[in-house]
């Protein structure tokens, strides 16, 4: 196995960190063609590799092809492993920032005033709760009606987490918050 230089594992441990492994940009007191002599070695080893330049998401470029067209350098799975991180590890990681990205941008839905949800809401929200029995009672819907909105509209649209108990007098009573220890929870 080829012992890394300080230059190599300093872009491959930068690459790591990037999005999609990019290793640009190279280190700033690494240009010309000490640069293209770095990149020609880490590439014949396997451990970058030169892939087209997605302009539209900003990846910089290694080298213009010519045709309007550039390059990048990207970290390969073998790269990762010369500097002993597993590339499982780092697909995990771009998943998972991906997914928080993803659900961050998302927008959620508005809640409009005066509606039979937003009163469901407002009563799920109380620190009492509601039972099915008063949430039937106060919107006029039916029982199978009202448990299905909290849990195909609260729970799995509006992402809320919504919480039930045995209540002696009262019955089965749905809150909007964290579960009690021992409580009942819908997942």
């Amino acid at each position: 196995m080829t012992k890394l230089t300080e230059t190599q594992t300093l872009i491959l441990s930068a690459g790591a960190q990037r999005p999609d492994n990019i290793a640009l940009p190279l280190p700033k007191r690494l240009a010309g063609a000490a640069a293209q002599m770095a990149v020609s070695k880490m590439i014949s080893h396997g451990w970058i590799e030169e892939v087209d330049a997605d302009i539209r998401k900003g990846e910089p470029l290694w080298r213009e092809t010519g045709d309007g067209h550039g390059t990048t350098l990207v970290v390969t799975d073998a790269g990762l492993l010369a500097i002993g991180i597993e590339p499982v590890v780092v697909k995990t990681v771009v998943a998972i920032r991906e997914h928080a990205a993803k659900a961050s941008s998302q927008k959620l839905p508005t809640q409009r005033v005066g509606t039979k949800q937003a009163m469901l809401i407002a009563m799920l929200q109380r620190p009492d709760g509601a039972s099915i029995a008063e949430i039937v009672a106060a919107t006029a819907w039916q029982a199978h009606s009202a448990r299905g909105v909290i849990s195909g509209v609260l729970k799995k649209k509006l992402g809320l987490v919504v919480v039930s108990a045995k209540d002696d007098a009262r019955g089965r009573v749905y809150r909007i918050g964290q579960p009690a220890f021992g409580a009942d929870c819908w997942s």
